[in-house]
């Protein structure tokens, strides 16, 4: 019985998006199987719908079945499971704080945060929201926006130091801005939290900014020398968390 089971799912596991369609002698030659055995299978399956038989080629494909399961999962998706483990490793590697920001309109919102273990931590929850102009967790969202939400978002009257170091000069933030463009990251000292380095890269949906991820820690540990490296891991983590959005079809929005 299991290993009917196993030869089903083997069968099943065939039907990909490079080879999406099989005739059953086809798949019996490439799976080295006896063909009375794999239309035995493909018969069963067809006939609850994980398989569908055309009836001028006799050619199978996937069947309604399948995307009843995966609508399923799919709504049962947690973002959260899904991201999480990649700022995990981020914050182990890094032995700082992690946060995942994303875009709402025109404030940027912590969906996720991973805080170091037995250090000092910089205290930012889940579900806090700040002015996209204010450090680079915030500004790396606002540097890939239409420009005139930029130019919204930098009217001199909304500008407020949030501490005696946030950027509230619009050429300047302008200028900043540009330079984010440029480089692909940001980074920011104590404009949002006193005596806080933060380096920051974009997470893009394709060309679509959806947020940004964040290492952050206490300007003691967050030294010059280890710029390269946080951005390099940064990236990768990035990379990680933009092949998920991806491949799951997430949607970062609240």
């Amino acid at each position: 019985m299991l290993k009917t089971l196993n030869l089903a799912i083997e069968v099943l596991n065939k039907f990909t998006r490079q080879k999406p369609e099989w005739g059953g002698r086809e798949l019996a030659n490439d799976l080295e199987m006896n063909h009375t055995k794999i239309y035995r299978i493909l018969e069963t399956l067809d006939n609850n719908n994980f398989l569908s038989k055309d009836p001028d080629t006799k050619r199978y494909t996937l069947g309604i079945a399948v995307w009843e399961l995966g609508m399923i999962k799919y709504d049962g998706l947690n973002v959260k499971q899904l991201l999480r483990p990649i700022l995990e490793e981020l914050s182990e590697q890094t032995g700082e704080s992690v946060f995942l920001t994303i875009l709402d309109k025109d404030e940027a919102v912590t969906l996720e945060v991973v805080e170091p273990a037995n250090k000092v931590k910089f205290t930012v929850s889940a579900g806090s929201r700040a002015p996209l102009y204010v450090g680079a967790s915030y500004r790396s969202i606002l540097a890939f926006m239409p420009e005139e939400a930029i130019e919204a978002i930098l009217d001199p009257n909304q500008l407020k130091k949030y501490t005696e170091n946030t950027l509230v000069d619009k050429k300047e933030l302008q200028l900043e801005l540009e330079r984010i463009r440029k480089q692909g990251w940001a980074t920011s000292k104590g404009e949002y939290t006193a005596d806080v380095i933060a380096f920051a890269v974009p997470l893009f949906d394709h060309e679509e900014i959806l947020g940004s991820i964040t290492v952050s820690g206490p300007t003691y540990r967050m030294t010059e020398d280890k710029t390269e490296e946080y951005l390099t891991l940064l990236k990768k983590a990035r990379d990680q968390m933009a092949a998920v959005i991806t491949r799951y079809q997430l949607k970062l929005k609240l």
